[in-house]
């Protein structure tokens, strides 16, 4: 009781609280509260009605009457294996809050950190959203995930010691290893709203999640994806394009005559990739892809932007002995459709992108009485910036020439 007690204390300072850290900590302490009162309730139930503890294995080992070992084996499984979000109940539970308003059972969420959020979305789901971020988002699977904490600098080795010549007099000079510049993550959050209309009349558990997946991960990977390479970094992730750290020397203009000429690409862009970062992706809009590097010839006549097709059919792009990966015109815009002055190509090691997000998703149900629906909403919080910023090059157009 006395346990319970102090849970509900937490849970409406939980519901009080403006700080997004100190809800996050009282959850994590909620969630261990709920785990001892969990237990708690389960050596209450091995109790006889004598309130004498069940009978005590043969083989037992015991302490001034207690049981301190036991050699028999058993196959029960861990309490700290079970995960009270992947179970048939939740599962349920969660279709009905989504489908059907009915809100879930509060010995079901007991760990839910804030009223706010109306349930927590089972365990099995966010595993089957996470798989297919990596079959829809082609630029997300090759980004670096972190799961660090939020607000926490992390800092960026900004000097390499030299070697220098002595002779038998003059020493090397001392030299200090610093890390002064430093990246931190924020919280942001990035969500995607489903009409009711789209979920009434899904009635079993295994159809709710085949439809609840596609569309939650449809709109959430095109959200990340966008915001890698374009997010303002005011209330989302700062993109690729909008980072200032990139050298000034990194941005390599481009022009038509450019785009067409192989000995311009190997002089303007070849050349200024830094031997450490040549293991790099080329990121370009399909159109220019195909409408400049596929069939592109050198002066023998030989093609340099070739389309390679494996044993499974699928395309494999390929450009300067470097991988292209082609996206969207939300992320880069074609050549032929983008303004003088804007980047229609990009080059990096992917890895040296960082999307950062603790992966875990909760749903909001509310009406909107504006248009007579009733809506869900999925919340993902999460953030991204580059983490090494020199090796970038961005190809921005260049005003034609006559």
């Amino acid at each position: 009781a006395r346990k319970k007690n102090e849970l509900a204390d937490l849970q409406k300072r939980s519901d009080a609280s403006q700080d997004f850290a100190e809800v996050r900590a009282i959850g994590e302490t909620m969630k261990k509260l709920a785990d001892e009162i969990k237990e708690a309730e389960e050596m209450l139930a091995d109790l006889d009605d004598d309130g004498q503890r069940a009978a005590v294995p043969a083989d037992a080992v015991l302490r001034n009457g207690a049981v301190v070992g036991s050699f028999a084996q058993t196959t029960q499984q861990s309490k700290d294996d079970v995960d009270p979000y992947d179970t048939k109940e939740y599962r349920t539970a969660f279709m009905n809050y989504v489908c059907r308003n009915v809100p879930i059972p509060t010995e079901l969420r007991a760990s839910t950190t804030t009223t706010d959020a109306g349930a927590v979305i089972p365990t099995t789901i966010i595993n089957e959203i996470i798989q297919s971020l990596y079959s829809y988002g082609n630029v997300y699977a090759l980004v670096r995930k972190l799961n660090v904490q939020g607000g926490v600098a992390i800092p960026i080795l900004s000097l390499k010691p030299t070697a220098s010549w002595i002779g038998e007099t003059i020493p090397s000079g001392d030299q200090k290893l610093s890390a002064k510049d430093s990246i931190t993550f924020s919280y942001y959050g990035v969500e995607c709203k489903i009409a009711q209309t789209l979920l009434a009349n899904v009635v079993t558990l295994d159809a709710f999640q085949k439809l609840f997946v596609p569309l939650a991960t449809e709109a959430i990977v095109k959200a990340l994806e966008v915001a890698i390479f374009n997010g303002t970094g005011g209330t989302q992730p700062t993109g690729i394009l909008k980072d200032a750290r990139v050298p000034e020397a990194n941005v390599i203009e481009m022009s038509e005559a450019d785009m067409a000429s192989w000995s311009s690409w190997h002089k303007k862009v070849k050349a200024k990739m830094k031997k450490a970062y040549r293991n790099g992706t080329f990121f370009l809009n399909q159109a220019t892809f195909d409408g400049y590097i596929d069939g592109m010839e050198d002066k023998n006549g030989q093609p340099v932007g070739r389309t390679n097709y494996g044993i499974n059919g699928e395309e494999t792009y390929r450009f300067m002995g470097k991988a292209v990966e082609t996206v969207e015109d939300e992320c880069l815009a074609a050549f032929d459709d983008a303004e003088v002055g804007d980047i229609f190509g990009v080059f990096l090691k992917p890895t040296d992108y960082a999307i950062n997000s603790n992966l875990q998703m909760t749903t909001v149900k509310w009406t909107d009485h504006d248009t007579n629906e009733v809506k869900n909403k999925c919340i993902l919080i999460c953030d991204g910036k580059l983490v090494d910023a020199n090796g970038v090059l961005l190809l921005k157009k260049a005003a034609t020439t006559v």
